[in-house]
């Protein structure tokens, strides 16, 4: 007897092998049996006749650390095959928190309503919530080295560097994952290499892996990659390489040379893989078009420089001197959380046209009256750059978004579409037939970021492994997400099974709510 069975799908196991016809039969949390059973007895049974039937897609990729609380039943996700969501990317993650940055959470303009400090403690709000899709958390060096030396321009000491480590131990132990750094932004852009490194060699000592935005995604790219490969060698550690790119026309034939040198590593036995997304458009805060050191300090501290004329005009000056006429055509209001709120959705040029402005000075505007808090598209990548990068075999999807409705608290504003249809675009592609064929195309959903992170009994289907299963009609499954309205969720993607729980049926979410924290010491 089953709890619920799969009947006349064609399996794709996540490995990359053919598919083949095939029911899967369920028993609690677990897939139990595969093959025909058509004569077994369950007590729910599902057809999947004319349907392609996979392990639920993972995305190490996320910024889903607070949404996941304001969002639980994640439709984002769910509406396009997600059924694990890795957050705490790019250097910044939601725990630990020491008692001077205790976390006022903010997640669309709104609090969230937790209040946590450790790893432990965010954990159990995450419970709380009860997810509809199975979370884990990297651990951000940005959050760390603030929690040690605040937003300040400054070399940690080896005491600094001895509490980092202290605390990320700490994290490591109570269930976070591993790593990350965030090496464009304040405060992680202010480590040094060796920095890096001493974190990295904790986080391997736990078996963890070490995931980083690099320092540089434009002119410095391969000196960022070769950094992120040193930091994989010396610590000893799995490396991922964020949202692998080249941004800037100019940086352009500067990613097929970072493609090679991370081949080169694996070649080598260093264990290096990498994420992408399926746009040509990036999302980020419009903060990040100020200087790095310009970008130092508290919001306020930031937001007193740039009310004083001199310091405009310096920075306004460098600004321009740094980006071509072109760069500020790229650029989308992408979200806002104040008056400036109004321009979600537009244009920067239109914007800056309205106000009588050049672009820079509209984007000084848009983030003193917005504290800091817009944020933009931005158009700077190769169409054809993506497709190569997608295709490398060590390269999987990671969406880059974060956990969202299409109403509430996480429905507003204007995003980047990628939350709501990387996997459906990726997917949608490979049964055209635009990128690799769809076999690799789950693999690099599946089992290829399970085995990269550690994730246990998951991304695959197998007897005795997790059910976390999808079931899509290969005719209709695509992302309806575009730049101009981003909050759509994807079709096509029929039943969703989190934990053994049909969480979404017949294209329509059932309630049930089944995902887990997972904890990387444990296969759960």
């Amino acid at each position: 007897m089953f709890d619920l069975k799969i009947a006349g799908a064609l399996l794709y196991d996540g490995t990359g092998a053919p598919p083949r016809a095939a029911d899967v039969g369920i028993r609690g949390d677990r897939i139990a049996k595969i093959g025909e059973l058509s004569a077994a007895p369950a007590r729910e049974s599902l057809s999947a006749h004319g349907r392609c039937l996979c392990p639920g897609f993972i995305d190490v990729h996320t910024h889903s650390d607070q949404s996941v609380l304001r969002a639980p039943e994640a439709p984002s996700r769910i509406f396009q095959g997600v059924t694990t969501d890795v957050g705490g990317n790019c250097g910044d993650s939601a725990a630990p928190l020491n008692e001077e940055r205790a976390l006022s959470a903010e997640a669309d303009g709104e609090e969230v309503a937790y209040r946590w400090r450790s790893v432990a403690e965010f954990r159990a709000c995450v419970e709380r919530a009860r997810p509809a899709v199975n979370c884990a958390l990297l651990i951000g060096h940005g959050t760390l080295r603030a929690g040690v030396l605040g937003y300040t321009n400054r070399r940690a000491d080896p005491g600094d560097v001895r509490q980092m480590v202290a605390a990320l131990e700490r994290a490591l132990d109570e269930g976070g994952w591993g790593l990350s750094t965030g090496l464009i932004y304040s405060p992680g852009r202010y480590g040094d290499t060796d920095e890096i490194v001493a974190l990295a060699r904790a986080a391997a000592r736990r078996g963890g892996i070490y995931t980083s935005h690099l320092r540089s995604e434009s002119a410095g790219l391969l000196e960022a990659v070769d950094e992120a490969l040193e930091v994989g060698r010396r610590a000893g550690i799995r490396t991922q390489i964020s949202h692998l790119k080249a941004a800037g026309r100019a940086n352009w034939p500067l990613m097929q040379p970072a493609i090679e040198r991370i081949r080169r590593a694996i070649a080598g036995g260093q264990p290096v893989a990498a994420d992408r997304y399926p746009y040509t458009a990036s999302s980020t805060s419009l903060k990040i078009i100020l200087p790095s050191e310009e970008a130092a300090g508290t919001t306020d501290e930031i937001l007193v420089r740039m009310r004083d004329p001199a310091w405009r005009s310096r920075v306004r000056e460098r600004i321009l001197a740094e980006r071509s006429p072109e760069y500020w055509a790229g650029i989308i209001i992408a979200a806002s959380t104040t008056e400036a709120g109004r321009h979600q959705g537009r244009r920067l040029n239109d914007v800056a046209a309205a106000w009588g402005l050049e672009p820079v000075d509209a984007v000084f505007r848009l983030l003193e009256e917005d504290r800091l808090a817009t944020y933009g598209i931005f158009f700077s990548m190769n169409e054809d750059d993506l497709w190569r990068v997608l295709a490398e075999p060590y390269v999987m999807i990671g969406s880059d978004g974060s956990i969202r409705s299409t109403e509430g608290p996480t429905g507003g504003g204007h995003p980047h579409p990628r939350s709501f249809g990387a996997f459906a675009r990726f997917l949608r592609a490979a049964l055209d037939g635009r990128t690799v064929p769809v076999a690799e195309a789950i693999r690099k959903m599946t089992s290829l970021p399970a085995a990269t992170f550690g994730i246990r009994d998951r991304g695959i289907v197998r007897e005795g492994a997790f059910a976390d299963l999808v079931v899509f009609a290969p005719e209709t499954a695509r992302d309806r997400a575009t730049y101009e309205q981003p909050l759509q969720l994807a079709e096509g993607f029929t039943a969703v099974i989190v934990n053994g729980v049909l969480t979404l049926r017949d294209g329509r979410l059932t309630g049930a709510r089944a995902g887990r924290f997972l904890d990387r010491g444990s296969a759960a």
